[in-house]
């Protein structure tokens, strides 16, 4: 699959402003590592700018870990480290000045941050990805999904099939052996674009546009993969894409990334990183 070229080419008076400010809310004191490899696989997937809006008291340790290109965004904690919903109005105010909003890697699932989840998702008006603890804010409060103005912003979830079973309260079974079915109709109830995970990830949207992925391999069923992913597709959004297509390529891109890491060290030695070093490769290979 040949990438767009609204990706590959870049004008010769271009700047970081052109290709999207990444604002992605990340991280707690147990999972701090999927706010670093999200926001890595965002600014690697060409994101002009990307800032990680973390809980306070990991902005020290998040700066020696993340890559230099990265920005931290540190916000009020609750006392287990996370995000607090004391954090609602930096929050706002920051993302009048970014082009994609994500939430969820790491977050933890603090019912307090919880609450800080649903509010941001609700209230603030910009192309949205929401991920792992994001999805799991949503559980017993897909309401929330309706609030987002879906013609004027995108938004793309991505739940893996156990994050999908708790959002929609049904079986992991039945989610598997209807794949298809269940994230076109997810995405058509909500208005927006889904990433059913697993192998052979299904994308589907509210226009009833459909992608089942032949990329990738069992080697990244591995911590920290669907983190990459996301960062890849808020990068894809914020470089012009809509919700389809960023999360058609993105997820097509991050595959065969995952192949390549594959080749090189094994499916059963492949780390998320190793995904994250193979994204130019991969890049390459689709240009």
């Amino acid at each position: 699959m040949r990438l767009p070229l609204q990706l590959l080419h870049r004008k010769t008076d271009s700047h970081k402003g052109d290709f999207g400010h990444i604002f992605i809310l990340a991280g707690s004191a147990q999972f701090s590592g999927a706010a670093v490899l999200c926001s890595e696989a965002a600014i690697r997937s060409g994101a002009g700018m990307v800032t990680l809006g973390i809980p306070a008291s990991l902005n020290n340790p998040i700066i020696k870990i993340k890559p230099k290109e990265v920005m931290t965004f540190p916000l009020p904690e609750t006392k287990d480290k996370t995000l607090s919903p004391a954090a609602f109005k930096k929050i706002k105010n920051f993302t009048k000045n970014t082009d994609v909003l994500v939430i969820g890697p790491g977050l933890s699932q603090n019912k307090s941050t919880q609450s800080l989840v649903r509010k941001t998702i609700s209230q603030i008006n910009k192309p949205l990805v929401i991920d792992a603890d994001g999805l799991n804010a949503l559980a017993g409060y897909l309401e929330t999904l309706y609030t987002i103005r879906h013609k004027l912003y995108a938004k793309v979830l991505t739940p893996h099939p156990g994050e999908m079973s708790r959002i929609l309260g049904i079986s992991i079974t039945k989610i598997q052996r209807n794949r298809k079915e269940i994230a076109k109709k997810f995405a058509c109830d909500y208005n927006l674009a889904v990433v059913l995970k697993g192998n052979k990830t299904v994308v589907a949207d509210y226009n009833g546009n459909l992608y089942v992925n032949q990329t990738g391999n069992p080697g990244m069923a591995t911590a920290g993969s669907g983190d990459v992913l996301t960062g890849i597709i808020a990068a894809f959004l914020g470089q012009g894409l809509n919700g389809f297509e960023a999360a058609k390529y993105a997820t097509f891109l991050h595959g065969l990334a995952g192949d390549l890491a594959a080749k090189e060290k094994t499916q059963m030695g492949m780390i998320a990183s190793d995904i994250i070093a193979k994204i130019p490769q991969a890049i390459k290979k689709c240009s």
